[in-house]
């Protein structure tokens, strides 16, 4: 009886370098070559949707790592330089937020709460009580850079969901380590961390282990494994918790205010689009040298148009279309004046609710100084967002005068296209004075201002607000404490909307920077193992693969990774306690794989006899708390030599005793004899993968399914991995029968194309793609580029 069946195999159009399963659905991402985000679900391996690369996001995925609850999936994009939040629901983009390099490995981990966090989150955000619901913002145009996250904006403000504290750890290349609080809020930067490879953050926040690369004195590369201690996270728990809920609430919300300017700049584009399309086409055929607005000009001082001007007005223009031009414009700063009120007003509230509550933690030094909390920093945020919304209600100001000077103008041009036709014109339209369309100093037209709000800009409004007779700014000037007083918020008259809201998000940023760095430095490396050596950077097991978990009941972290140019044949399982200060002795057993199988699988006719033979680990993933699952390579014959699928028990292993004695200051591949080792028998839990070159594989415990992959990442073969007994199994090709009926009408459905392969080619593919890793664990990256 075969232990493994296999229900799809597939070459796939573009090679395949990340899989994710979701931690808590039966949905698989996948990335490929081509930038492309697919997310399927298991059940008949139908696709959920697709995400393509674009200009916003980027075109080259480098990580993938899923939220604990599934709900939220996040990508790093190369070529951009960013991590991008994906909702798994409708492939909309949530939220995105700049790196420095690109990122390369991510863990996303599910805090372990404690008692204390317990009580304290029952009562922690009492924000919904006070604060109204943030309007949701228009959908507006195609060209808005952050369209796909501006249609998710309502959902902005909700990514923190009911679920509790969780961790997304990021790394790369360069040396750094990042961690961000629900994937939003950055609470901690490490540098000098070395060439990141792959690593694991507790789920109790007592360390972080990290798998780094270096060049020796000899140019080769060392792996070596680092542990990290984090324990200023662990015992500042529920104060992190805090901390990190109350400035996750600040980053989305300068999301929210980010996305309601870019409405309120694409209402006032509008403006200026419905004034180009009237005035290029006259632009394009006057003969004269002079301006637009000097043939306004013109007309408004001596009553007379240029033939082209008098074309324009009578021609293209014409009575009825002014009318509709002048509604048309109105209801373009109706749409910015109740963004103003709605949007601008209502966010720098909650941002001024939030920022007073962070005060408050600030001042109570026990328990917030030492994450970093500044008072005197977070001070001048409060009186940055309070001059941005002083600057807001300046706008709605200034909107209401240009309202009133854009009817004034339209009026005196409908009365100058009245005289220029010769029609009567009615008494009570010829009351427009010359001061109502020209500034104090005569310079400009006074017809529109509010643009020069809106424009991002370091240069001083053209045109700024009339301060003169203002009462309350004249008493303020003439009182000396008032004049100094901190309760007052400034309000440069001078600048633009856009510098100010550049001010406040230096001030915040500012203060959302501090807790990072404090945080970063009180981390200390606890532990550096150095591991093997390689003789050149691009070996074909640079990286070689790494396996990483935690093991929360028993609070240890486990890494498996093999030395395939010192013992091939040999899978190394490395275990050490989350709490760097607790030893554990039997930290390090090696597994043997020179041992005799009891059997091999093969639909047709199992192997009676056993058979010697000696392999080499290529993958491994955990399948389950006792099982990992590998793809082992045999070490004999030439280079299309046998790849087998196997599921090694880790029992006999983890329960070994045996001390081993690490001499730190040599390499792990130096000090090999003194290793326990472990020779395991998996009998019939393996399947031999003819006429593939299997090279990875990605295995989903709970749907009891894996996916291998090939070193050329196109070719996939899915298995079911536990099959109980013949009577089940003849009932699962039924059922394998009658999804492949269905996956045949969806090839042969108009929306599907000329998909090709027929009904057991798609239903292969779809089975192969649905297959993935467990989550957070992506392939190899370098692994999958030697393949490339």
């Amino acid at each position: 009886m075969p232990a493994f069946r296999q229900v799809g195999e597939k070459q796939l159009p573009n090679p395949v370098i990340y899989m994710a399963w979701s931690p808590k659905r039966d949905l698989i991402a996948l990335a490929n070559t081509a930038g492309e985000l697919l997310l399927h679900r298991l059940a008949n391996f139908q696709r959920v949707w697709s995400l393509a690369p674009n200009e916003n996001t980027g075109k080259e995925i480098t990580s993938l790592a899923w939220r604990p609850d599934g709900k939220i999936l996040a990508f790093g994009v190369g070529d951009t330089k960013q991590v991008v939040l994906c909702d798994a629901e409708k492939a909309e983009i949530l939220h995105l937020f700049p790196v420095d390099v690109p990122v390369s490995c991510m863990h996303w981990v599910e805090v372990q709460s404690n008692s204390r966090c317990v009580l304290f989150s029952e009562s922690e955000d009492e924000s919904n009580c006070f604060l109204p619901r943030l309007p949701t913002l228009p959908k507006r145009s195609v060209h808005v850079p952050d369209e796909s996250v501006e249609e998710k904006s309502d959902e902005v403000t909700n990514l923190l969901g009911e679920v509790r504290l969780n961790i997304l750890v990021t790394g790369g290349p360069s040396g750094f380590v990042e961690l961000y609080a629900y994937g939003l809020y950055k609470v901690a930067t490490l540098t000098e961390v070395r060439f990141t490879l792959s690593l694991c953050l507790s789920s109790d926040l007592k360390s972080l282990s990290v798998v780094t690369e270096t060049r020796s004195s000899n140019d080769n590369s060392e792996i070596h494994y680092i542990q990290l201690d984090t324990g200023l996270l662990s015992s500042c728990l529920p104060e992190l918790t805090r901390m990190a809920r109350k400035f996750t609430h600040i980053s989305t919300l300068i999301q929210y205010l980010r996305l309601s300017l870019t409405c309120m700049c694409e209402a006032w584009e509008d403006i200026l689009m419905q004034m180009d399309l009237r005035l290029t086409k006259f632009v394009q055929e006057k003969n004269t040298s002079t301006q637009v607005q000097d043939e306004f000009l013109e007309l408004l001082l001596w009553g007379h148009a240029s033939p082209e001007l008098q074309a324009l007005l009578m021609n293209q223009l014409t009575v009825k279309g002014l009318k509709m031009l002048g509604q048309s414009i109105e209801s373009s700063y109706s749409s910015i004046q109740k963004l103003v009120i709605s949007h601008l007003q209502s966010g720098s509230g909650a941002l001024l609710y939030h920022l007073s509550e962070v005060k408050g933690m600030a001042l109570w030094k026990q328990k917030f100084q030492p994450l970093g909390l500044d008072p005197v920093a977070i001070e001048e945020a409060i009186t940055a967002v309070g001059s941005f919304t002083l600057k807001a209600n300046e706008l709605l100001q200034v909107i209401d005068k240009s309202m009133k000077n854009f009817k004034a103008f339209f009026r005196w041009l409908y009365v100058a296209m009245l005289r220029m036709s010769e029609d009567h014109v009615p008494p009570e339209l010829n009351k427009v004075r010359n001061e109502e369309l020209f500034d104090r100093k005569g310079k400009y037209f006074n017809v529109e201002r509010v643009g020069q709000y809106l424009k991002d800009e370091d240069e001083d409004l053209v045109s700024p607000p009339n301060m003169e007779g203002n009462n309350w700014l004249s008493f303020v000037e003439q009182s000396t404490y008032l004049k100094a007083s901190p309760l007052l918020f400034p309000t440069y008259p001078q600048k633009s909307l856009h510098f100010v809201k550049r001010m406040m998000e230096g001030a915040i940023d500012f203060c959302l920077q501090k807790p990072a760095e404090v945080i970063g430095s009180s981390v200390k490396q606890a532990v550096c193992l150095p591991l093997y050596s390689l003789l050149c950077l691009t070996g074909k097991h640079h990286v070689c693969f790494c396996c990483r978990w935690n093991d929360k009941n028993t609070c240890m972290q486990y890494t498996v990774f093999c030395m395939p140019e010192i013992s091939p044949s040999k899978v190394y399982i490395l275990r050490r306690a989350t709490d760097p200060n607790r030893a554990v002795l039997n930290g390090l057993v090696a597994i043997d794989l020179n041992t005799p199988l009891n059997s091999s699988i093969d639909d047709e006719a199992p192997v009676a006899e056993p058979v010697d033979r000696s392999y080499s680990c290529l993958d491994a993933r955990l399948y389950d708390d006792e099982t990992l699952t590998v793809v082992l390579q045999c070490l004999e014959g030439d280079e299309n030599r046998l790849r087998l699928l196997a599921q090694l028990p880790l029992g006999a292993a983890l329960s070994c005793e045996e001390v081993f004695a690490w001499d730190p200051a040599l390499r792990l591949d130096q000090q090999t004899e003194g290793i326990p080792v472990q020779a395991l028998t998996w009998g019939n839990q393996s399947r031999d993968l003819e006429n593939m070159k299997a090279c990875f594989v990605a295995v989903n415990g709970i749907r009891k399914v894996a996916c291998v992959l090939s070193s050329n990442l196109r070719h996939v073969r899915v298995f079911e991995m536990d099959v109980e007994d013949e009577e089940d199994e003849e009932r699962a090709d039924e059922s394998q029968d009658i999804s492949s009926d269905q996956d045949g009408l969806e090839v042969t459905s108009p929306n599907q194309g000329a998909a090709g392969g027929g009904v057991d080619e798609e239903g292969g593919a779809k089975a192969c793609e649905e297959m993935g890793e467990l989550p957070g664990e992506t392939l190899d990256q370098t692994s999958g580029s030697d393949t490339l």
